[in-house]
């Protein structure tokens, strides 16, 4: 029997997280209905779902069964969409339009959207705790919340979300905008990748120095990519505003390195993915198939 195609395969895992995501996040009504409603636009409007599939595909190529990686992956995308419910702020980056609709501050207020993304992140780390949810070894879950804690807070994605606030209007070596982007968007897709293979017991254990590699890799091309999107695709190809960094002088590796050298740079990094894998058993065509999408995507 033919294994399935990994496009196939792709859309059918967004299906998948689409359908868990929306079971996670329900109204219970009274009060909290406003609240609810707002937690729902931020996670359910949209998006690629690239984290969850990531914790999908690691975790299957290492022999993981679908119903131990729903949790990590539901996990991951709640971190992700509060982190973008809060990077739109006024206080933040500021931007009224994600995915292609106004963002969850426009849409309902201020102080609603940021109790929205407060309260995701603390979902987030309930569907790890939880043994129905998560059906793993309470010691997998809890490396799990540890793995996803240091991603999400001051060690990733907050502690570059802070060094990216601080270098708008200041030049950054290549270096210093790697070390950022590590933190801020990798950290989190690296941690997709490690969830995934912590839910596949010890042989997971086992291939975890090659997929961290591998996500390192392509969680740095993700960026790369945001950024020479940010100059050459549309606002209407996007869901958010075109040329948004440069307008508020935020440093990229377009910026840095020019057009073409950032697209060599996000060549470079996909070959070593690729070369991640090598050896790795298991079926890694759909982690293969997600490292040439995270390079070639258009929005």
């Amino acid at each position: 029997m033919n294994a399935p195609d990994p496009a196939a395969r792709w859309a059918e895992l967004q299906r998948r997280a689409e359908a868990r995501l929306n079971e996670a996040v329900h109204r219970g009504g009274g009060p909290l209905k406003t609240l609810e409603a707002a937690m729902e636009y931020a996670l359910l409007g949209g998006g690629k779902r690239v984290r969850p599939v990531l914790v999908y595909a690691s975790g299957q190529a290492l022999g993981a069964p679908l119903e131990h990686l729903d949790g990590p992956a539901c996990a991951v995308e709640c971190i992700h969409a509060y982190s973008l419910v809060h990077d739109d702020l006024p206080a933040m980056d500021d931007d009224d339009l994600r995915r292609g609709r106004p963002t969850c501050h426009r849409a309902f207020d201020e102080a609603t959207a940021i109790l929205a993304g407060d309260a995701l992140q603390a979902l987030a780390f309930r569907l790890l705790a939880s043994d129905r949810i998560t059906p793993v070894p309470a010691a997998a879950r809890l490396e799990m919340i540890h793995t996803l804690a240091d991603a999400a807070g001051h060690r990733g994605m907050v502690g570059g979300q802070a060094i990216d606030l601080a270098a708008v209007g200041r030049s950054l070596s290549e270096d210093e905008l790697t070390r950022m982007h590590r933190l801020k968007t990798g950290a989190l897709i690296e941690a997709a990748v490690v969830l995934g293979a912590l839910a596949a017991g010890e042989r997971g254990r086992e291939a975890l120095p090659r997929l961290r590699r591998y996500a390192q890799a392509i969680g740095l091309a993700f960026q790369v990519q945001d950024d020479i999107l940010d100059v050459t695709a549309s606002t209407e190809q996007m869901g958010k505003t075109q040329g948004a960094d440069a307008a508020v002088g935020k440093p990229t590796y377009v910026t840095l390195l020019g057009l073409d050298g950032a697209r060599a740079a996000a060549e470079r990094l996909h070959r070593q993915a690729i070369d991640s894998l090598q050896d790795l058993e298991g079926d890694t065509a759909l982690l293969r198939w997600l490292a040439q999408y995270i390079v070639s995507r258009e929005k």
